[in-house]
């Protein structure tokens, strides 16, 4: 176990800084004064990185990590950290390490005793779950389902059995086929597909999600965000689950009739059912 404090001490550390994914304004200024006494700028794409820096008039030195060199470049950002120099990481749009690259350098400076703190900004998932109108009080966030077919659809059944809302990324050429898999693997539930959020043609287009699948592929452009109602079906209590909640409520010192009554109530299930389970397996206690 390992417990420090992130801003006292000595300890070098690694700042990822969450990016614009779209409206340039919504860069902090928390972010950029963290740039503007950084050394170094560790960047998925220093081309982007770059133009952002531009724009807000930062200029500094660029370290390449995106997913094809990250473990390389880590041994370099360890280094330099080690070094005494300032390093932050940033990926082109969101929060580095969530869909994007970013997690082996950040489990890399930790190996390495480096701390590592995170300077917040916008996420597309959040934003297109708080606009959805649906569910957001429980939620799943799948990202990027797998490009293969077979294992893509695997996925989405065993998704299929989750109540929490979903969220999906998704890329114009994907989208259509992407749907027409979720429709027929989640059933025809309400969803949303939120699009170049932030931007100036920002847009929701909410219904089932057959009715999405059927919308043109050539008006699905730009960066997406799927958000899809979780599985509403009403779930069969188990014995089981009636037994264990009966177990809790004597365990509290609960008599049986309370025990009974109160399962009954709490799991929504018929009283006789919950009392004939207590009597095959509660019989020491009387109700």
């Amino acid at each position: 176990m390992n417990r420090e404090l992130n801003f006292e001490g000595q300890s070098p550390l690694l700042y990822l800084i969450a990016t614009p994914i779209g409206n340039l304004k919504e860069f902090s200024p928390r972010a950029l004064e963290v740039l503007s006494e950084t050394d170094y700028v560790a960047a998925e794409d220093t081309r982007n990185s770059g133009k952002l820096l531009s724009y807000f008039q930062i200029s500094k030195p660029f370290i390449s990590c995106h997913e094809h060199n990250e473990e390389e470049a880590a041994s370099s950002i360890v280094s330099l950290l080690k070094s005494g120099k300032k390093v932050c990481y940033m990926s082109d749009a969101g929060y580095p390490t969530v869909s994007d690259p970013g997690q082996r350098l950040v489990a890399r400076c930790l190996d390495e005793g480096i701390k590592i703190s995170v300077v917040s900004g916008p996420s597309a998932a959040i934003n297109a779950l708080a606009c959805s109108g649906l569910d957001s009080s429980h939620f799943y966030f799948e990202g990027f389902l797998p490009a293969k077919e077979s294992e893509r659809n695997q996925e989405l059944r065993e998704l299929a059995k989750r109540e929490e809302t979903l969220i999906f990324y998704e890329s114009p050429h994907r989208i259509t086929r992407t749907l027409v898999a979720m429709a027929a693997s989640l059933g025809n539930r309400k969803a949303v597909i939120a699009r170049e959020i932030t931007k100036a043609h920002e847009e929701f287009i909410r219904g089932t999600l057959t009715d999405l699948a059927c919308e043109p592929e050539d008006s699905l452009r730009g960066e997406m965000v799927i958000v899809v109602e979780g599985n509403k079906e009403k779930k069969e209590t188990t014995d089981a689950e009636i037994g264990l909640a009966l177990r809790e409520e004597l365990d509290w010192g609960r008599s049986g009739k309370e025990a009974v009554k109160n399962v009954a109530s709490n799991l929504n299930v018929p009283k006789n059912r919950v009392y004939d389970l207590y009597l095959r397996n509660f019989t020491e206690n009387k109700v």
